[in-house]
């Protein structure tokens, strides 16, 4: 029982962590960055607003790995690894083509 209370709090932790991020990038009135150290002005975009609303659906959309990996719990661990490591891997690759989709449309050309 230790485990799977251990397994919900990083599931839940990180998909609560991840929907946030969106909530605050819907929030923000400059552009919210993805890459760690990148600085990214508003002059760079054509929409600031719509791209920020999609970066944060991004990430809204990212979390439901880590919900979907907590629930899974509740019947199969296994099944909840799988979908860690699903989320962790192919996950990631979706959320870094995503954006570099999402910043190729907003960027000023």
């Amino acid at each position: 029982m230790l485990g799977k209370c251990v397994m919900w709090t990083v599931t839940f932790g990180c998909a609560v962590l991840f929907f946030a991020i969106g909530i605050y990038a819907r929030k923000r009135q400059t552009p919210m960055g993805f890459w760690a150290g990148t600085e990214l002005k508003a002059s760079q975009l054509t929409d600031v607003e719509q791209y920020n609303r999609e970066n944060a659906l991004l990430w809204q959309r990212y979390s439901l790995w880590y919900f979907a990996a907590g629930l899974a719990e509740f019947w199969s661990t296994a099944a909840a690894a799988v979908l860690l490591a699903l989320g962790g891997t192919v996950g990631i690759a979706l959320l870094i083509v995503s954006y570099n989709r999402i910043f190729k449309k907003y960027t000023v050309q």
